[in-house]
């Protein structure tokens, strides 16, 4: 079995396949008409689905067949003397919560990373029963600095990149104007370590290879052996450069793909999108921009979303013609048989989760 999680702005679309096949999809339309931000969950736990929306964190305990009183929102002032502070399946009197735009489930699938806009990170230790406000993040010297340029009095917790081997140690992409880590679940932080974007979109672990992070900025590519504390920032042959999602190659860390365009309008805007596909066939390699082989790109194509199942070779992506996989990393795609009507031509894609 093979499930996709997809968001668009007003509905999460959950797409299961008994294998890789480009018909016997079952696309089921969840969430209708919430604004949504993000969605996440981890092969450890395939049931716990958790997706952000505009006013905050829904959960399903069922694998995205329902999200019935499993919500929280982020409020910046509460009871609690005017602190941050999380409230569980609460009203909140008609208020909104915080934006949601990010959230990760760790390997061990009770720790779970919440960010918001404002750019606030919060923890969870059971799962999402509960959370706590990690204040450290909006303490850093560089958040005077922070600015999301479309909405300039705010910014948001972009991606988060939690450790496969260690559920404390976390990478946090401020869009936009930092990228921090802490090692210790956010008692203390390392902010814009050298080499580092300062507009990450997507920041990408790999599950065999400790200290490996690939980070998708609008200001390029860069990836770590470090867990970023240091970059390199390898561009031969990426003509597009403001940089969207990126997927390693399970069997081979130094394989990498990227979604990119030349800017924001053209990677995120249906009536001017014109956005691509590379890949890097190996560390030292050039860049491979990926044409003609089943997954459109270019003119009217929004930036593409690409997620693995841990199988070597095989990446997912979704763009705003549809569902795709590729079992020998980008060489051939297929489309799935989903049904992706017209109005989802002009939507683009906010998130994807992949499990095998």
């Amino acid at each position: 079995m093979v499930t996709a999680l997809v968001v668009v702005r007003d509905r999460l679309f959950v797409c299961t396949s008994d294998s890789l096949e480009p018909d016997g999809w079952t696309a089921t339309s969840r969430l209708e008409g919430r604004a949504l931000e993000c969605v996440a969950a981890h092969p450890s736990a395939p049931d716990q689905v958790f997706v952000g929306t505009r006013d905050g964190l829904i959960r399903s305990v069922d694998g995205g067949k329902s999200f019935d009183r499993h919500e929280t929102q982020f409020v910046a002032e509460g009871t609690a003397g005017g602190r941050t502070v999380a409230r569980t399946d609460a009203t909140l009197d008609g208020r909104e919560g915080d934006r949601v735009m990010a959230v990760t489930v760790s390997p061990d699938p009770d720790v779970v990373y919440t960010g918001t806009e404002p750019s606030r990170l919060y923890r969870s230790r059971d799962g999402g029963d509960s959370w706590t406000h990690l204040e450290g993040l909006a303490a850093l010297s560089s958040a005077d600095e922070w600015s999301f340029p479309p909405r300039p009095h705010t910014h948001h917790v972009r991606t988060l990149a939690v450790d496969p081997f260690d559920p404390d140690r976390l990478a946090v992409g401020i869009e936009a104007g930092a990228f921090v880590t802490t090692p210790d679940g956010g008692e203390t932080w390392h902010e814009r370590p050298p080499g580092s974007r300062r507009d990450n979109h997507s920041l990408v672990t790999h599950p065999d290879r400790d200290g490996r992070l690939y980070a998708a900025a609008g200001d390029g590519y860069a990836e770590s052996d470090d867990f970023g504390d240091s970059w390199r920032h390898p561009q031969d042959g990426l003509a597009h450069r403001y940089c969207w999602s990126v997927a390693p190659d399970p069997g081979d860390p130094d394989r990498v793909m990227i979604s990119s365009a030349r800017g924001a309008r053209t990677a995120h805007t249906p009536s001017r999108a014109n956005s691509f596909v590379y890949r890097r066939a190996g560390q030292g390699e050039s860049w491979e921009r990926l044409e003609g082989r089943g997954l459109p790109t270019g003119e009217g194509v929004v930036r593409t979303v690409l997620a693995t199942i841990g199988e070597p070779g095989v990446v997912v992506a979704v763009n705003n013609r549809g569902l795709f996989w590729t079992r020998d990393f980008g060489d051939s795609w297929t489309q799935g048989d989903v049904d992706w009507s017209e109005g989802l031509e002009e939507e683009t894609p906010r998130g994807l989760v992949a499990l095998p």
